[in-house]
């Protein structure tokens, strides 16, 4: 060293190779040999603990200062051998001005380098970490880390010494650059949105140099094809209609052998004959009257004297019991007699017991038929009748005689804005079904829901409770359901049953309001009900074990319902609100009041009486009026069809003709277009598309055609630059990701290796207090960055809570020494440097401590161990490792004109 510090010539020094003390009082030189390694080894004025600048080394009065150093470069980690031999030799020069310089030579004295990078490369060859408190421990960082009160600076230290400060703020500074790199990668992706835009510019302006002339030729050909596509399309179009037309012809044959079958002259015949013998037997029972009187008058009277005789067998039996008690041993035929008088008794009273049940069964007979009679009017079979008949022009009237007149107030009421949203219903009469076989199975299923309003406020239902008490007779008033109106159907993907093969109540019906849809799907769940036809199927289904998926109940075709673990029978036989054939409702109305009037006939007939004649023909009568009934109404009915599909046919020729007449004039002019005739695939509209896309085009083109050249090199320059970023987003996003993987990994190792050099510097440290016969403990917190130390001295010294402010000052510089080994242990350096570690102890600590020392440098021959220290080293055994380097006293003169100065 020269001129540097307060030194004007301080060494040469050779260190041995293992152990070396510095030894002299204040002002030897001690800390010049310290603050030297590390300034030029690299390290900053602020490692050194000595000044705030590089300047401030330099010798008072002099221009520079010089540092020599010389490493070894032998063995496997030699750094350029080839290039440096076997040793290095850094030599530093500070200015005055704090500039420094380097040269690096070889063993020779050949300067290879002067650039600070190869030294950097020099000491990550060899691990030389001169701001690394363990590699270097001045007095300043033992008393700032070590001696400070603060749990966070004692686990900064750790960390340090430890280099997992570094690795923690090279994963900050790496977070840092993804940070940075995601934000440029969302400006190039803005920017190669608009490369983008610019490049399909320059590719369409690119591709429009094609030929004006081919275009023209392509949009000649593309005419052409129009015009024979519109005809194609026309004939198409003739098709369906002339097979209607032919298929309505030959249905009208149908109609005519309906109105044929249908007469009435038969019936009506039928029923004069009837009517005239009704007339010839009433006249006859009218007759018969007073003799059916008598008879009844007689059969009061027998029944009197049977009474009558009853009472006196019942005293000719006891009269025999009697006698024959008291002629036990009369003769034979007095027995006989006896038993003959008992025989014609029992037939008396069985006479009388049938004769009593018949006269009760006819009074009872007589009673049902009146009543029977009463209930079952043909007033209302005819209004029934009526009914059915009026639905087959208005399906509204099978909800009731008042539901259209109903309906026609909710109209008005709604034009003059009564209503916030008008209300709908029936629901019934609003829906309809795709297959009309499940018709009494969606009846059954629905039920009183198919008569019922819908209305979206309680307001609106008020009003409709108004308007409904006008309308509906007898008080009986549909079911009102208030429910918001939405303008679209519920999603039921999740709660509704779906099967292959049958439907959901929901799928067989067809409703256009979404709000019908909505009501039902709240009030009756018809998303989750399946229509089976066959009810052995739907049995099998519903009840095997495994039902489908959000399925609750399903219905047959015959109404009958089932659930998973019962089922119920239907209390109807035929659709009332669905039934698609009017006709047969009208024979089904006419049937059930024939079976009526029959079994009314039968319980007449069972009262043995002259009316029933009477009553049969005019049942008869009655048949035979319905029938003329029946076949007057299938006439009209299919007289009224007759003339509806005729009248349909000639709307039909008609069309025909108008559409034969404009297919005549397009062919012709497709033919002016084009003389061949084209097969064309494309549709009329898809052509007519592209002949406008394509006339546009050649306009454009015309109008903005530029410079071939110019254009080429702009497409060709556009797409290169959209291509190139493009390529480096996706570089950018591969690195991102890979440094994601690479940082989740090396985050993992990170805590690995922390809690791993925490476990290991624990262990050292009781292994060194031990020695001493101290106890003690080393608790790591990572979460809040702290590191609590406590010690207890051995026997004979109480301390009881471990603090170490409790310990005496060579107690605790021992700990300290203690903690600065156990770090030693964990880290690795090629030598370490230790300043004045000895100056709090007593001489037991310190004795015991430079054991310890020596004994770890014993156990590391390969590594260079610097001591500073103001203690006599006489005591230290001799060794070949061991070498002390005693340092003269300064000049007191010398260093009091130094101060002067």
């Amino acid at each position: 060293m020269k001129n540097f510090m307060c030194h004007s010539h301080l060494g040469p020094f050779a260190f041995g190779s293992n152990v070396n003390f510095f030894v002299g009082n204040n002002g030897s030189g001690k800390s010049a040999v310290l603050t030297a390694l590390i300034v030029a080894l690299g390290g900053n004025a602020h490692a050194t603990n000595r000044g705030l600048s590089l300047k401030g080394f330099v010798k008072e009065g002099e221009n520079s200062a010089d540092v020599s150093i010389t490493l070894r470069n032998k063995g496997k980690d030699a750094y350029k051998p080839e290039v440096y031999s076997s040793a290095i030799i850094i030599d530093l020069r500070i200015t005055r001005d704090g500039l420094r310089s380097y040269k690096l030579k070889s063993k020779s004295g050949h300067i290879i380098s002067t650039k600070k990078e190869e030294l950097i490369s020099i000491l990550d060859n060899f691990n030389i970490q001169v701001n690394n408190p363990v590699s270097v421990l001045t007095q300043e960082m033992s008393k700032h880390f070590l001696h400070s009160k603060g749990e966070g600076d004692k686990y900064k230290f750790f960390m340090k010494a430890t280099q997992l400060d570094q690795m923690r703020e090279d994963f900050i500074y790496i977070k840092q650059t993804k940070h940075v790199t995601n934000d440029k990668i969302e400006q190039q992706n803005e920017g190669l949105k608009e490369l983008k835009r610019k490049y399909l510019e320059k590719e369409d302006r690119y591709k429009s140099l094609s030929s004006l002339d081919e275009l023209r030729d392509k949009l000649q050909e593309l005419q052409k094809q129009m015009a024979w596509a519109l005809v194609i399309e026309m004939e198409k179009d003739l098709e369906p209609v002339r097979e209607k037309l032919q298929a309505d012809r030959q249905s009208t044959v149908k109609y005519d052998e309906k109105v044929e079958e249908w007469k009435i002259e038969e019936s009506e015949r039928k029923y004069k004959q009837i009517q005239e013998k009704l007339e010839a037997i009433t006249n006859q029972v009218q007759d018969l009257q007073p003799k059916c009187a008598e008879l009844k008058a007689e059969a009061q009277k027998r029944n009197t004297d049977l009474k009558t005789v009853e009472v006196r067998g019942q005293c000719s039996h006891r009269t025999v019991y009697d006698i024959t008690l008291a002629l036990g041993t009369e003769s034979q035929d007095r027995a006989n007699r006896v038993n003959q008088i008992q025989t014609d008794l029992e037939n008396l009273r069985h006479q009388i017991s049938t004769l009593g049940q018949q006269i009760d069964q006819y009074e009872h007979a007589i009673s049902r038929a009146k009543e029977e009679q009463g209930k079952m009017s043909i007033e209302a079979n005819k209004r029934n009748l009526l009914m059915v008949e009026r639905s087959r022009s208005n399906r509204l009237q099978r909800f009731g005689e008042h539901m259209p007149a109903l309906l026609n107030a909710i109209e008005e009421a709604h034009k003059r804005g009564q209503f916030k949203q008008k209300p709908r219903g029936p629901l019934g009469y609003l829906i309809s079904l795709k297959d009309t076989e499940l018709a009494l199975a969606v009846e059954v299923c629905l039920k009183g829901s198919l008569q019922a309003f819908t209305c979206d406020n309680h307001d609106d239902e008020r009003l409709l409770q108004s308007i409904m008490a006008k309308f509906c007779p007898g008080g009986r008033r549909p079911v009102i359901i208030t429910s918001q109106f939405l303008p679209q159907v519920h999603d039921t993907r999740r709660r509704a049953v779906n099967h292959p093969q049958y439907p959901s109540v929901l799928q067989a019906l067809e409703i256009q309001d979404p709000v019908v849809t909505n009501c039902l799907i709240d009030q009756r769940g018809i998303e989750s009900i399946l229509l089976i036809k066959n009810r052995t199927e739907a049995r099998r289904l519903m009840q095997g074990g495994n039902p489908p998926r959000n399925c609750t109940q399903a219905f047959s075709k015959e109404g009958d319902q089932i659930y998973n673990n019962r089922n119920y029978s239907a209390e109807q036989a035929r659709a009332k609100y669905f039934s698609g054939d009017v006709e047969e409702d009208i024979r089904c109305v006419l049937t059930n009041e024939n079976d009526r009037v029959v079994f009314r006939g039968q319980i007449l007939f069972s009262t043995r009486c002259g009316m029933v004649c009477c009553f049969l023909l005019q049942e008869e009568l009655i048949k035979a009026d319905q029938a003329v009934m029946k076949c007057r109404h299938h006439k009209e009915h299919y007289d009224e069809k007759r003339s509806t599909h005729l009248r349909n046919i000639q709307t039909l020729e008609a069309n025909l003709k108008s559409k034969e007449e404009e297919l005549q004039a397009s062919s012709a002019k497709a033919s002016e277009i084009c003389a061949e005739r084209m097969d064309i695939s494309r549709t009329a509209r898809s052509l007519d598309t592209e002949i406008n896309r394509l006339k546009v085009k050649i306009s454009t083109q015309q109008d903005q055609q530029g410079d071939p050249k110019e254009i080429v090199r702009q497409y060709h320059e556009a797409l290169e630059n959209y291509k190139n970023t493009a390529q480096q987003v996706k570089n950018l996003k591969s690195f991102i990701n890979n440094l994601d993987k690479v940082m989740d990994h090396r985050l993992q190792v990170y805590a690995d290796l922390r809690s791993f050099m925490s476990a290991r510097c624990k262990y050292y440290f009781d292994s060194m207090l031990a020695q001493r016969g101290y106890s003690g403990s080393m608790t790591f917190d990572h979460k809040k960055e702290t590191l609590s130390i406590s010690v207890q001295p051995k026997k004979g010294k109480k301390n009881d809570s471990g603090d170490m402010r409790s310990l005496s000052g060579g107690e605790r510089s021992f700990s300290t020494v203690c903690f600065v080994l156990s770090l030693w242990a964990i880290t690795e350096a090629p030598f370490r440097c230790l300043d004045e570690f000895d100056v709090y102890m007593d001489m037991v600590n310190r004795r015991i401590s430079m054991d310890m020392m020596l004994r770890v440098a014993a156990s590391q021959r390969f590594r260079q161990f610097i001591f500073l220290t103001p203690q006599s080293m006489s005591s230290l055994p001799d060794s070949k490792f061991i070498q002390i380097h005693q340092l003269k006293d300064p000049d007191r003169d010398q260093s009091e004109a130094d101060g002067n100065q």
